[in-house]
């Protein structure tokens, strides 16, 4: 009789640890049946067991998790039926839907949803600008082809005009002009002593000009002299 209680216990038993689906589409270390049927009080071994993975169509390498985030993850785990658990394994939807239960794949998501709201803004926010930006791209277009024509010719002729300044007053220029002033002032003083002996003018009126010429011409030729001096020195 006990031989035949204790043999039709071990008969329910061993559905118990068979009953997970061998054909899931977990990586069988999600898929190997915990050591015992009471999800009450699940062991370490048999609470590992059931953590969640990736399914088989996916890679298979798992991202770190935080002890904290694994506990939390057997908090919800640990209170559920053998049959919520298997289904957890073989549904696909099921497991979808408790994925998205989690706390930290909420945050995330809600993160994501975030992230992709500001995209989508700064997106439509720089379409929006895409005709101010043409309108200013053509705007710098017309400055080349106008404005920054007119500059540089505006450029060229004041650099023209520096170098005649410059010209004028290098020292060559400068001692060329003396010389001119002198020999200018000579002629002057010449052509009005052909007057005087032509009796073209008189004495006294030749006098006070021819002196005035000859003052100039005397102060210009030391000057020359001076300044001849000094560049050459």
């Amino acid at each position: 009789m006990f031989k035949s209680f204790w043999g039709s216990q071990e008969q329910e038993a061993q559905p118990h640890s068979q009953g997970i689906p061998t054909n899931s589409w977990y990586p069988p270390s999600v898929v190997s049946s915990p050591t015992s049927s009471r999800p009450g009080t699940p062991s370490s071994t048999s609470s590992s067991s059931f953590s969640l993975q990736r399914p088989a169509d996916r890679p298979q390498t798992l991202p770190h998790v935080s002890p904290t985030e694994a506990a939390g993850i057997n908090v919800l785990l640990k209170d559920k039926s053998i049959d919520e658990l298997r289904k957890l394994l073989s549904d696909k939807d099921s497991y979808h839907q408790f994925l998205l239960s989690i706390d930290q794949v909420k945050i995330q998501n809600n993160l994501r949803d975030e992230l992709r709201k500001e995209t989508l803004q700064l997106a439509r926010e720089n379409l929006e600008k895409e005709s101010h930006i043409m309108e200013l791209r053509n705007q710098c277009r017309i400055i080349r082809t106008t404005e920054l024509a007119a500059a540089q010719e505006k450029l060229h002729e004041l650099e023209r005009q520096k170098e005649e300044i410059l010209k004028f007053y290098s020292p060559a220029s400068l001692l060329r002009r003396l010389q001119e002033a002198m020999n200018k002032t000579d002629e002057e003083s010449e052509a009005l002593h052909r007057q005087l002996l032509d009796g073209e003018i008189e004495v006294g009126v030749f006098m006070q000009k021819y002196k005035k010429l000859r003052t100039t011409y005397h102060r210009r030729a030391l000057t020359h002299l001076a300044a001849k001096t000094s560049f050459t020195g």
